[in-house]
């Protein structure tokens, strides 16, 4: 396709839409007939001593396993809000800030143990997984706006040193399930709340017979927000058809979203005293905005051995999908001018695609998982003005104009992994695991008029992590882990040279790090517990060398050290009133000192609008301290209504490596009633009400890191109300 004609194709993709294949999927299962079936009970929230999947050959409890890992429920995410964030759940996991920016047009800001805390837009430093496909693209960057959070059976994050098997990654894994099918039954939804937010949510899920199953999953979401310029409008499909048989289960899964959202853009301090609820004028004046369609499928088969000695099963797995984004920044016309400048319209078309394959092998003592995993991504990435006319005299603005850029970036994976559980003694199990593998960085340019920006670059890595568990009491459980972890740039951190020459910035290095970590886990009675103390120690940090006019470059910026506690507990005080609470204390700090920009304009290797970031300094992004409590009872009037009082807090957030501004820390009362309602025996209507920000604090909810505008600080929203019904049928 031409430049031309994909830019008219871009502009006509403004308008949401259903993607043909998941309509497609989604009404068919709408069509499944669906005779009689006796009521099952509700199914309970995820406990603190669940069961999980994530970083161990098979399933085991929570406490059966030698690493950091809490599992968020259906019912916590439900109660938690619209289930549109993971924001809204995931408070209650100690060592992860999952950030709304409360702007669809950027996603949520996750950081694990001060992983990812540098990310201006999408996730780094996590892996991500939705029923098993990656929401993470080969180069480390990630996605989780698509996440069907309304489907999901749980999330589990695993955050330390049994991350590092999960590849190219440093902070930890956020994985979600989607519920299985044990039932047939028919779900509606509504949400409507302030700012304008409305939802509507339609379900369906039954066993067809002869071993297949089917769901899918519609929703529509539109909200106005609190801040002019900060709408949005998403469609969101996922539809899922199993079978299983004697010895086979297969699956094939489906998803498309299509979102269209303003960027409200960040505030300086100024206009944050001022007005929290103001949009930066450039906003609308550029009419900054965003345009997200990503459809994906994936498919698994898994297959039960009976006489094949010690192979128990096998797993392949393949998934295959397609992102576009077109996204309108706030860059003035002037700054374009340059001729080194990409454009203040970015509109690229992404195809990806990977396969898994595993096998499980068990002995009397030992569970052994071996397997190989391939991915590759490739980007069609075009830039344009986003002004039409010349820089001195435009005639529109916020429009798509002339190219500016036009080149190819392609990323691959290439990696082989083996993980072993070992029971050697009654109350005693070591785990050894090692992934190694292979990233490729590729950039053809096609747009020569300011320069030749092909290049590649290769990492190359190996990550051993080892494990011990001793069960030392019916109640208690010890763990200790070690791993070497690897990050590697992304495409995005790659693109432009500090120096502002044209090329690939082919002197970034990928980070490595050295992670230990020593836990407990309690069970007695209605007490639960999880204690985490950890050191990680990184080599070549990758860090922020330049932030200005749309173009960010970045540097390895030497050692950095972070160390902290974690802990979560559960406690079911009486019959009827349980509490839960999550701590996260984090020292994270730049080891070595280094030179970065304070101005504009500005090269590293100049005096003018540079300083040295003194080692010591905190981590941009990173807080020292976060924290949730929770209070639940179920209320005397009915058992089946349920009354709550939430705590979320976080301390202060520094902005920048000079740490010379800073978000202050808060502390934030939510109250949320639920009430389920039988209407008949197979029938349910489920009411959940919450007031967030009681006390209708102005706090900033995120932080745009070393944003050369100075415009830092994303607001949090002030007191909001949500009022969620649900009517569930079972037949």
């Amino acid at each position: 396709m031409t430049p031309t004609a994909r830019s008219a194709a871009a502009a006509h993709s403004l308008r949401p839409r259903l993607h043909p294949i998941a309509a497609v999927a989604a009404l068919a299962c709408l069509w499944t007939g669906m005779p009689d079936a006796a009521r099952a009970q509700t199914p309970a929230d995820a406990s603190l001593d669940t069961v999980v999947v994530t970083g161990s050959p098979r399933e085991r409890r929570l406490t059966e396993v030698p690493y950091a890992i809490t599992s968020v429920g259906s019912e916590a995410l439900r109660n938690s809000g619209p289930m549109v964030n993971l924001s809204e759940s995931l408070a209650r996991v100690p060592g992860l800030v999952v950030a709304n920016r409360n702007n669809y047009a950027q996603d949520l800001q996750i950081s694990s143990r001060g992983f990812g805390a540098r990310a201006g837009f999408g996730v780094r430093g996590l892996r991500l997984y939705a029923d098993g496909i990656p929401a993470s693209m080969p180069d480390g960057q990630g996605q989780v706006a698509h996440f069907d959070l309304a489907g999901a059976e749980r999330v589990e994050v695993l955050r330390g040193p049994f991350s590092a098997l999960y590849g190219n990654s440093s902070g930890g894994v956020i994985a979600l399930f989607s519920k299985p099918v044990r039932e047939r039954q028919f779900e509606l939804g509504v949400d409507a709340g302030s700012f304008g937010l409305r939802q509507g949510r339609v379900s369906v899920a039954a066993p067809l017979g002869e071993g297949f199953d089917v769901s899918a999953n519609l929703s529509r979401l539109s909200v106005d927000g609190f801040r002019p310029q900060s709408g949005a409008d998403r469609q969101l499909a996922t539809a899922r058809l199993g079978w299983k048989g004697e010895r086979d289960r297969v699956s094939f899964t489906v998803s498309d979203q299509n979102q269209t959202a303003a960027d409200p853009l960040g505030l300086s301090r100024a206009q944050f005293e001022a007005d929290p609820d103001q949009t930066t004028s450039v906003a609308s004046q550029y009419g900054t905005r965003k345009v997200i369609r990503q459809t994906q499928a994936g498919a698994s088969w898994t297959h039960q051995f009976r006489d094949a000695g010690p192979l128990a099963h096998t797993q392949l797995s393949g998934y295959t999908g397609s992102r576009g984004v077109m996204q309108f920044l706030a860059i003035p016309p002037g700054t374009q001018a340059n001729v080194r400048h990409g454009g203040g319209l970015i509109d690229f078309d992404r195809k990806y695609q990977g396969v898994d394959a595993r096998a499980l092998w068990r002995w009397d003592t030992v569970d052994l998982t071996t397997g190989v995993n391939v991915e590759t991504q490739t980007d069609e990435r075009l830039g344009y003005n986003n002004y039409t006319g010349t820089a001195a005299a435009p005639t529109a603005l916020g429009v798509a104009g002339t190219l500016r850029r036009d080149e190819t970036n392609r990323a691959s994976t290439r990696e082989a992994y083996a993980q072993a559980d070992w029971a050697f003694a009654s109350d005693w199990q070591a785990s050894l695991g090692v992934r190694s593998g292979q990233v490729r960085m590729r950039v053809q340019d096609a747009y020569l008029a300011n320069g030749d920006d092909s290049g590649a670059l290769d990492y190359r890595y190996t990550n051993p992590v080892a494990g011990l568990r001793w069960r030392a009491s019916s109640a208690l459980t010890l763990h200790a882990a070690a791993s070497r972890g690897h990050e590697s740039p992304t495409l995005g951190e790659l693109a432009y040279r500090p120096d502002g020459t044209s090329g690939f910035n082919t002197d970034l290095q990928a980070q490595t790090s050295r992670q230990v970590e020593l836990g407990a886990k309690w069970r007695e009675g209605g007490l639960a517990l999880d204690a985490t103390v950890f050191r990680i120690d990184t080599d070549q940090e990758i860090g922020v060398a330049t932030n200005a006019g749309g173009r960010s470059s970045f540097r390895n910026v030497g050692r950095t050290e972070r160390w902290g506690a974690e802990l979560a507990a559960g406690w079911r005080v009486v019959p009827g009133l349980r509490a839960q609470l999550a701590v996260t204390l984090l020292h994270a700090r730049y080891a070595d000192a280094f030179v970065t920009c304070t101005g504009i304009p500005c090269t590293l290797t100049a005096t003018t609008n540079t300083t040295t970031v003194p080692a010591g300094n905190r981590i941009a992004g990173t807080q020292p301290a976060s924290a949730y409590a929770e209070l639940a009872w179920v209320t005397p009037w009915s058992p089946d209504a349920e009354a709550a009082v939430e705590w979320r807090a976080q301390g202060r957030t520094v902005v920048n490596d000079t740490n010379t501004d800073h978000a202050a820390g808060h502390g934030l009362v939510n109250l949320r009633y639920s009430h389920r309602w039988p209407v008949d025996a197979a029938a349910d209507l489920q009411l959940l009400a919450r007031l967030d920000n009681v006390a209708g604090r102005r706090v900033v909810g995120s932080v745009i890191v070393n944003d050369g505008n100075g415009r830092f600080f994303e607001p949090a929203a002030p007191r909001n109300a949500l009022v969620s019904l649900r009517y569930l049928r079972r037949f």
